[in-house]
């Protein structure tokens, strides 16, 4: 019976509650573990967190100041790039304004030249004409004096009289022309 009761006795114990000596162990343990990890490795884990967050709020403000010099830097370049625009537009502008100057001053000067040829050109062939008129009035009056003296029979050598005739001649012949026109 003895053995009866030790089993009825283990049949009254529920498995799943341990014995309260266990209990109290256990209980003191955990509280003793979890003092040791309070006083000891909770510091060290709230201290690497707080620098883990410290080091992602400077990258962070890092970044953030990195992305705005990268503007004032985009906003220069950019002002830079219009303004060097401008410049090679002004170029531009004084280059052609020079152009269609210089072009104007090669123009007036090639009038000018032309102008200055054509007026050497008319005084050449007035001049051209003139000594042709005075050879051939010449070469006619000894011409018209010989054909003269022939007809007459006489010679007509006096030079004073020659020129004369031959003066008077021509002038009518010119008047003659000029009413003809």
């Amino acid at each position: 019976m003895s053995q009866l009761l030790i089993l009825a006795a283990e049949e009254t114990e529920n498995p799943l509650v341990p014995p309260i000596p266990e209990l109290v162990i256990g209980l003191l343990a955990f509280v003793i573990v979890f003092g040791f990890l309070a006083w000891k490795l909770l510091p060290n884990i709230n201290k690497v967190l707080e620098q883990r967050r410290e080091a992602i709020e400077g990258g962070i403000e890092k970044a953030e100041a990195a992305q705005t010099e990268a503007q004032s830097v985009l906003e220069q370049y950019k002002a830079q790039l219009a303004e060097a625009r401008h410049e090679a537009a002004r170029l531009r502008q004084d280059a052609q304004e020079q152009g269609a100057t210089l072009i104007a001053e090669m123009r007036a000067e090639g009038q000018r030249q032309r102008d200055e040829i054509v007026a050497a050109g008319h005084t050449q062939i007035e001049a051209d004409r003139k000594a042709a008129a005075q050879s051939l009035r010449q070469d006619v009056g000894t011409l018209a004096t010989d054909l003269a003296g022939k007809l007459v029979g006489e010679s007509l050598e006096d030079h004073a009289r020659q020129s004369r005739v031959i003066d008077r001649f021509l002038s009518e012949l010119e008047e003659k022309a000029e009413a003809a026109r």
